[in-house]
């Protein structure tokens, strides 16, 4: 059995915000730490049937690429419900809805 390591590090100022954070795994062909902005970690727990999330942006990250990140968070949300479940006419709904939410946010594709 093969077995991958996610490493995320971040390093917080003074007031535990997030200046920096740094990814890397085991099962990269780039084995240095890389720097990102923000992520968004979710978790099943199949026992209490609930979400663990850990959500963190760095506190230099610019409100325009929030909000970018959101929407391609949530078109990359739709294709991995359509991979795990093949619902697809959901999938449309959910479209439409990150057409709104770029047309809102004022985010060019």
């Amino acid at each position: 059995m093969k077995t991958a390591e996610i490493k995320l590090t971040v390093q917080l100022d003074d007031n535990n915000v997030p200046e920096k954070i740094m990814w890397e795994s085991t099962d990269s062909a780039n084995k240095d730490a890389l720097p990102v902005q923000a992520f968004m970690l979710s978790l099943w727990d199949n026992s209490y049937k609930n979400t663990l999330k850990i959500d963190l942006w760095t506190k230099d990250m610019p409100v325009d690429d929030m909000k970018r990140f959101f929407y391609e968070t949530l078109q990359t949300m739709g294709d991995t419900f359509l991979r795990a479940t093949g619902e697809k006419n959901i999938i449309e709904d959910l479209r439409d809805y990150c057409a709104h939410f770029a047309d809102k946010m004022d985010i060019t594709k």
